[in-house]
């Protein structure tokens, strides 16, 4: 790596660790940059450049993936949840919640009984080259050590078809619908002991903690009985399709097999539609 390169990777590092430290706490931009020793815009334009996403951006939905966690898994008020996540009031909060959410903190409270995974932490070691992140990477270190408990069982691929284009073409606002729809749907096709996580930009996962083909295709087909089935968005609507794909954890598990089955399942989703399983044999 570049010497420029090992610099920009440890200005985008050492922001990404204090963002993650401090989402409960009060910051600024100005204190990230001076954490990092570089001026504001050097810092802004390298994260857009590597994330696609504007730094406020990033804190926001960061706090506000937490702040449903919290909501499904504390006794702790809207009111307070709001406040520890930095917002001054109930309204403010709501308004962001919903916007993400795409419903209010207090139906959410009641009604989403899933994986709250939106917007993870992202992957710190995914940037590659010139503090270029592509199809960003989310940190799936608790996965693989939940993994490694549950060998000889599926997991469950999805990829959500066009997201990039959607992005481009429509909007960024748009893409984020569709991946907020896509969660719902994957969801729903989970069992109760089937936590569902988001590893990439379009790409989740489900540990369904089956050996049985035939009952990780139902699920997996489950949720593509619903492609092409629209989303509101702005008055209108976006198409949503999902790919799938089903990969068996074995022992030794090893992080870089395990990504290169789950790309393997998809890439082969991709040509015909269909639920493929990754070749044990492969391994």
């Amino acid at each position: 790596m570049r010497k420029e390169d090992q610099n920009n990777f440890c200005i985008f590092t050492t922001a990404l660790d204090y963002i993650e430290h401090n989402l409960c706490s009060e910051f600024t931009q100005e204190d990230i940059a001076a954490v990092c020793y570089c001026s504001l815009s050097a810092l802004q334009k390298l994260w857009r450049y590597a994330t696609h996403t504007s730094l406020k951006e990033y804190i926001s939905k960061r706090r506000l993936t937490n702040a449903g966690i919290d909501l499904l898994n504390t006794d702790m008020t809207v009111m307070d949840i709001a406040m520890k996540y930095q917002y001054n009031s109930h309204e403010v909060f709501t308004r962001a919640f919903t916007k993400q959410w795409g419903v209010a903190p207090s139906v959410f409270k009641k009604e989403w009984n899933k994986s709250c995974g939106l917007f993870p932490k992202l992957n710190r070691d995914y940037l590659k080259g010139a503090y270029y992140m592509g199809n960003k990477k989310f940190d799936v270190t608790e996965l693989f050590d939940y993994l490694n408990e549950r060998t000889g069982t599926y997991v469950l691929c999805f990829d959500i078809v066009g997201l990039m284009r959607i992005n481009d073409e429509i909007s960024r606002e748009a893409g984020d619908k569709v991946i907020l729809e896509s969660l719902k749907r994957i969801n729903a096709a989970a069992g109760e002991d089937m936590p569902v996580l988001r590893i990439g930009g379009d790409e989740f996962v489900m540990v369904t903690g089956l050996d049985d083909v035939e009952k990780v295709t139902k699920i997996a087909k489950a949720v593509m009985e619903k492609n092409g089935i629209e989303t509101a968005y702005k008055g209108g609507t976006v198409p949503v399709s999902i790919r799938s794909g089903a990969v068996m954890i074995r022992k030794p598990l090893k992080y870089s097999m395990l990504c290169h089955d789950f790309d393997e399942v998809i890439s082969f989703a991709r040509n015909d539609g269909e639920v493929h399983f990754a070749k044990a044999e492969q391994r």
